[in-house]
Parts: structure tokens; C-alpha cells; sequence
């Protein structure tokens, strides 16, 4: 009796000095662990993809969630509920439409040219469903940049929303010259030489198009191409396989979202942040999104009680501009737990905190085209993310040392980079390898050799160049410093 009692005494004790010393010396452990664990889980699924040629696309996921729960509200616009079945039949209706033409077919390329709204998820998700690649254009695109943007990806065919098709009038006849049909999301259009949709939306079925159009046998398969581009030159047609989207939808599950949260997407979705990690976040999880046509801090904290939103989207700017506002009473009276995105400085985070309490603010770092994704899980204020021993052997970076004023990375006389040392700024490489894939730039493969950069350590090694000073510190938190080159983000 004795005996087991000391036993149990000193299996106590030597558990507790356990977790002192863990507390102490690891702090993170768990965390860490625990999202790892989610990483891997995810990366095991998508594995079996490989392996099986069976992928599960995101537009799959959604069709299975719209026949598991029809009746859940999906998008809530401007005070109206859409739900997994009512964006569901609107997309099989619009692709039906296509299919009756016989205008579209499986490969094709079509070009997206739309402002927030359902319609804009109706199309794209229609599209897919007949096999098709979606070409995101952003609004802001012009003239010359705009039919550059056509020959980058290849698009024959362009749908544009009713409120920016006079903003194509200038341009129409060079659509025609180069044989791109152009369909309005209109009932009728002054223009003879565009197509109206809404009108033939409404005769046509909503019944589902046959699984094969939209089935895919590859991750590596180009789903979107979302333009992404510098302060100089013209943009840039990133390729997006099914297997960027899948990885960009997992985001909010591994930062811990679930079935019951809202999301509020005040962020553009030609943009990858909004349509991928957003909207494609939202449908992984099977919750709500509610979709802005524009951000506006006026009316952010009032939708976000309107409709008890949990997490919302950001860039940096949103932030300041809603710490900017004047003062109100409850203005710490809210749902929102969690806040996803990039580009958060210090002072504005800390004000944030001290204005609309200690929401759980989720930085992570990437780009539309790159092949490296960091998470800030711990939430540790200034960081981009977190890195650690056993994420290391999963993601192979490095950051090299740099030359700010020769403007290239710092080779030895081998003609090697050189590792910078912990706490050290550098340049971000990822190595590109199968499990991290870069698949580069439409229509460009000079564009895409430009990003990467070969014999970095040893002859024959390829790394995509991100074109970020970054520095990691002691305890592995990756922090932004700045940009190099002639692109900012």
C-alpha cells in the first residue's frame, strides 16, 4: 500500500515537473501539435486524391453539401438569404444554358468579369460544373490590359456583369476582331454584338449537369486563373490548380472554424483571399458567408451584429481604417472571435485589440501564384507565421542572405546562396518540389522562369523566389520585413 502510494506520489510529481518544464521551455508545444496534426490530416486526404485519381474538387464539396444541407443559408447579400440549394440550382441553371448553346465545352477557358454579388459565385461554380476554367478579371483592369489579360489564359468566351458592361463599349470591337463572345448578366442589351444571360436563365433547367463535365483525375489540373501583378508591367495570369484552391479552403477549418461560424467577406473576389479562402473556406466548413459588394468601416460592426458574424476577412488596411473610426459606445458588444488575413501591422493590431477586444487575429502569409503558405496559429502579434521543426521537414524554405544595394541575393564563391542566421532579415525561397509544386503563369513561361532560381545550394535545385525579406526568431515566429524587386504587396 505504501509502495503504490510512492508510486503514484512520484508519477505526479514527475508528470508535473513535466509540465513545468514544457511550459517553460516549450510553450507552444501543444499548439503546435495540434495544428500539425490538422495539416497533416488534410495532406493525407489530399494524398489519397493522388493515389486514387478521384479528387474531390471544392465545386464537388459544394454540390455535397448543397444536397446535405440544402435549407442552410450559404450567402446572405445585402439582407437576402441564399441557401446551399438555392446557389446550387441557380449555377446548375446558368450552366445549362451554355450546355444548351452548345457554345461552351469541357476544357474551355472562360473570362469572369463581375463585382461582388451572388451572380458572381453563380457563374463561376456554373462554369465548373461544365468543366470550364474561370478566368478572374479584376474590375479595375482596363483597354489594353484587359484583352491582354484574354490572351494570356486563352479565353474565348466573356460574362460580365450588367453594371461594367458599358465600361466595355470602347473596347467591344477589338472582342470582335479577336472573335471573344461576350454575354451580360442582362435581360436584353442596346449592344448586338453582346448576349444576354438572365433572359435565357429563365426559361432554362436547373437541373444538375452530368458529374462527368466537372470530374477531374488530377490535382495539378488548372481550375482558375486569378491576375496578379506589380507596380510595373502588365498583369499576370496566375495558374490555380484544384490543388491551391483545396489547400487555400482549409484555411479557417485548421485555424478552427466549424459548421456554425459566419463569415464576413468585405474583400474583392477576382482576389484569391475572398473567392478561395473565403468563399471555398465556407463551403469546406459548411457555414455562412456573408459577401459585401464593398468594404465599408461605417457599416462593418453593424452587419457584424446584424447577422452575429464569428470571422471576417482582412488586409491590413481594413483594420486601420476601422481603428480610425470615431469612437462608440459597445463597440466591444460582437460576435466575432477570429480574424483571417494579411498585412496587419503592430500598432494597428494592438489598437485593435484595446478598441474592439481581444478578437483571435490569424495572420498568414502567401501569394495568389506561390507555393509556401505560413499560419500565425498562436496569434503572436506581429508575426506572419510560425514555424517550427517538424513543419520544416513538411515544407522545405530557406532565407537567404540578400544584397540591398546590388538588389540580388548574396552567392559564395561556389556561386552558392548563403543561410542567414536566426533573428537575421533574408530572402524567402521555397524549394519547389512534388509536394510543393509551383505551376507559374499562363501564357508565360518566361514570366514563370522569372520566379524561380536555380543551383541556390547545389547544382540542379529549383526555388520559387517570393521576393519577401522575411526574418524567423528564436522561437520560430516569421516575421515580414520588406519587399525587393519591382512588386509590392
Amino acid at each position: 500500500m505504501f509502495f503504490s502510494l510512492g508510486w503514484v506520489t512520484g508519477l505526479v510529481a514527475g508528470v508535473f515537473a513535466l509540465h513545468v518544464v514544457q511550459k517553460l521551455c516549450f510553450p507552444y508545444f501543444w499548439k503546435d501539435v495540434f495544428y500539425l496534426v490538422k495539416v497533416i490530416r488534410y495532406g493525407a486526404r489530399l494524398e489519397i486524391f493522388k493515389i486514387t485519381s478521384k479528387v474531390v474538387t471544392i465545386i464537388d464539396r459544394f454540390v455535397q453539401q448543397a444536397e446535405r444541407i440544402p435549407t442552410k443559408p450559404f450567402l446572405i447579400y445585402e439582407g437576402i438569404t441564399y441557401t446551399y440549394q438555392d446557389i446550387d440550382k441557380r449555377s446548375n441553371t446558368l450552366a445549362n444554358v451554355f450546355l444548351e448553346q452548345g457554345t461552351l465545352k469541357k476544357g474551355d477557358s472562360v473570362a469572369l468579369l463581375m463585382n461582388n454579388e451572388p451572380d458572381f459565385i453563380c457563374v463561376w461554380f456554373g462554369l465548373i460544373k461544365l468543366g470550364c476554367s474561370v478566368a478572374f478579371l479584376n474590375t479595375n483592369i482596363k483597354s489594353r490590359s484587359l484583352l491582354h489579360c484574354f490572351n494570356c489564359c486563352g479565353a474565348k468566351t466573356l460574362i460580365v456583369g450588367a453594371d461594367l458592361l458599358d465600361s466595355l463599349e470602347d473596347i467591344l470591337p477589338s472582342f470582335q476582331e479577336d472573335s471573344i463572345s461576350v454575354w451580360a448578366m442582362k435581360n436584353k442589351s442596346s449592344h448586338t454584338e453582346v448576349q444576354t444571360l438572365l433572359d435565357k436563365m429563365h426559361q432554362a433547367s436547373d437541373k444538375p449537369t452530368p458529374p462527368a463535365l466537372r470530374a477531374a483525375t488530377s490535382l495539378k489540373a488548372a481550375t482558375l486563373y486569378i491576375f496578379t501583378s506589380g507596380t510595373t508591367g502588365l498583369p499576370k495570369a496566375a495558374v490555380i490548380t484544384h490543388l491551391q484552391s483545396l489547400k487555400a479552403a482549409a484555411g479557417f477549418w485548421a485555424y478552427g472554424g466549424s459548421k456554425d461560424d459566419v463569415v464576413y467577406i468585405p474583400l474583392p473576389l477576382y482576389h484569391s483571399a475572398a473567392s478561395l479562402i473565403g468563399v471555398g473556406g465556407t463551403i469546406e466548413m459548411g457555414a455562412t458567408c456573408v459577401l459585401k459588394k464593398k468594404f465599408s468601416a461605417s457599416q462593418f460592426w453593424n452587419d457584424c451584429r446584424k447577422y452575429d458574424v464569428t470571422i471576417f476577412q482582412y488586409i491590413g488596411e481594413i483594420c486601420r481604417y476601422l481603428c480610425n473610426q470615431p469612437k462608440a459606445e459597445g463597440e466591444k458588444k460582437h460576435k466575432v472571435q477570429m480574424g483571417v488575413g494579411n498585412g496587419l501591422r503592430q500598432d494597428v493590431w494592438r489598437e485593435f485589440h484595446r478598441r474592439f477586444g481581444e478578437i483571435r487575429m490569424c495572420e498568414l502569409y502567401g501569394s495568389t501564384e506561390g507555393n509556401l503558405c505560413f499560419m500565425n496559429h498562436i496569434g503572436k502579434i506581429g508575426a506572419v507565421g510560425r514555424s517550427n521543426f517538424f513543419y520544416k521537414l513538411l515544407f522545405k524554405y530557406d532565407l537567404v542572405r540578400y544584397d540591398m544595394v546590388r538588389d540580388e541575393p548574396v552567392r559564395n564563391r561556389q556561386g552558392f546562396c548563403q543561410h542567414v542566421n536566426k533573428g537575421e532579415t533574408g530572402l524567402l525561397l521555397s524549394k519547389i518540389s512534388a509536394s510543393s509544386p509551383f505551376f507559374g503563369y499562363a501564357g508565360s513561361k518566361q514570366l514563370t522562369e522569372k520566379k524561380l532560381m536555380r543551383n541556390v545550394f547545389v547544382k540542379g535545385d529549383a526555388y520559387f523566389n517570393t521576393g519577401d525579406l522575411m526574418a524567423e526568431d528564436a522561437e520560430d515566429f516569421i516575421c515580414f520585413k520588406d519587399r525587393v524587386g519591382d512588386t509590392f504587396r
